[in-house]
């Protein structure tokens, strides 16, 4: 499958993306330094805390999740699929016998836990989605792949959450020893189904939803609802999710004035799992302009909900999202530059889906209740718990 997903992108011949110069490995060593001093205070307290766990002696899995549950009301992104874990699984996070880390929802000071860990042979289980790269990262991409790369090599069984994850993880960590499988995000078919009655046909409800880390996801999106309307098509959009990069809000107004979009667009900054379903429900497309997404939980609840998806045919989409049930846009592979479709593009395909909306919208739904079915995540899971306990 690797060599398939390599010659579909066209493959990493692009040199070596993990070359630095002597001063960028300088500058990256001074400023991870200084970020330790700050942090200093917090980590000596968090090691205090550490020597409390102890590990498990029952013969039956018993898991820890790093605590990244705790204290949270709103859960988000890379920790959404512990809670399917968490409501079938036994789970304690100070007497365990398995540790479960996610690399895009990873804990605080989470080598420092992993070190308490192993010297109480206590395993762990590593969730490995995408990776950092210069496109988004910049210089600091090693910032975040140096800590996934020590986990990942420390790991019993390594889960990736798509083969895009599993080869660019290749790519920038190295390789690793640890078994391992690709397992798609989940999704609770139960909570994510589609509406009971059909949305209106028009005027057609647009939705982009998730972590929007960069402008230019959104504002594709933006411009797409202006050509849609220019041609004539009544739309609205909604933003949904937090805007996370700085002045993010302030941007997205301004953009959505240029065009003139105040009354068709809306922007939610931040919502639950439940009123998440809900928004799915209240839209007929998906738009997912992010480039190189490695694995995105949002594509997977809309697809549950009978929403096609619009995106880019990069990253882990073209493995998510089947031709019948939305339209990907061909994108080039680049790990220096974030390679988004624009709104012309995002347009074209919607209006090229809009005669065989119902029909994308049945087979988006039959698509996620094949592939990402949560009981199934769940129980496949669970066997390699107890393949890595014995």
């Amino acid at each position: 499958m690797s060599g398939d997903w390599l010659s579909l992108h066209g493959g990493f011949a692009r040199g070596n993306p993990t070359r630095t110069s002597k001063f960028d490995n300088l500058l990256s060593t001074v400023r991870s330094a200084l970020r330790g001093a700050l942090a200093l205070p917090a980590r000596l307290s968090h090691r205090r805390r550490l020597s409390g766990i102890r590990r498990s002696d029952r013969t039956t899995p018993v898991v820890s999740f790093g605590g990244v549950l705790e204290g949270r009301r709103l859960i988000h992104g890379g920790a959404v699929k512990l809670i399917h874990l968490r409501d079938a699984c036994v789970w304690n996070e100070r007497t365990f016998n398995l540790l479960y880390l996610v690399s895009s929802a990873l804990p605080a000071f989470a080598e420092d836990l992993l070190d308490r860990c192993e010297r109480l042979g206590i395993a762990l289980v590593w969730n490995q989605n995408g990776v950092a790269y210069p496109g988004w990262a910049g210089k600091e991409a090693n910032r975040y792949n140096d800590p996934m790369r020590r986990l990942r090599a420390k790991s019993k069984y390594v889960i990736y959450q798509s083969a895009f994850c599993r080869d660019s993880a290749e790519l920038f960590l190295g390789h690793a020893d640890a078994a391992s499988e690709v397992i798609y995000n989940p999704v609770d078919l139960k909570k994510f189904r589609p509406a009971e009655d059909p949305l209106p046909a028009i005027p057609l409800r647009l939705l982009t939803l998730g972590t929007h880390g960069y402008p230019e996801r959104v504002f594709s999106a933006v411009r797409c609802a202006r050509v849609l309307i220019d041609a004539g098509i009544s739309c609205s959009l909604t933003i949904a999710g937090r805007l996370g990069w700085a002045g993010g809000s302030a941007d997205t107004r301004r953009e959505i004035a240029r065009v003139g979009l105040e009354r068709a667009v809306t922007v939610l900054s931040s919502f639950t799992q439940d009123e998440a379903a809900e928004l799915y429900r209240r839209h007929h497309i998906l738009l997912h302009p992010k480039y190189l997404d490695p694995c995105p939980t949002v594509v997977i609840e809309a697809l549950s909900c009978g929403l096609p998806v619009i995106g880019s045919a990069s990253g882990g989409l073209p493995e998510m999202v089947a031709p019948s049930c939305g339209a990907l846009i061909p994108a080039p592979l680049s790990w220096e530059k974030l390679m988004t479709p624009t709104g012309e593009e995002l347009a074209t395909a919607v209006e090229s889906l809009l005669p065989r909306l119902k029909e994308a919208a049945i087979a988006a739904r039959a698509h996620a209740e094949a592939n990402f079915d949560g009981t199934k995540w769940v129980e496949r899971h669970a066997t390699i718990f107890r393949s890595v306990l014995e």
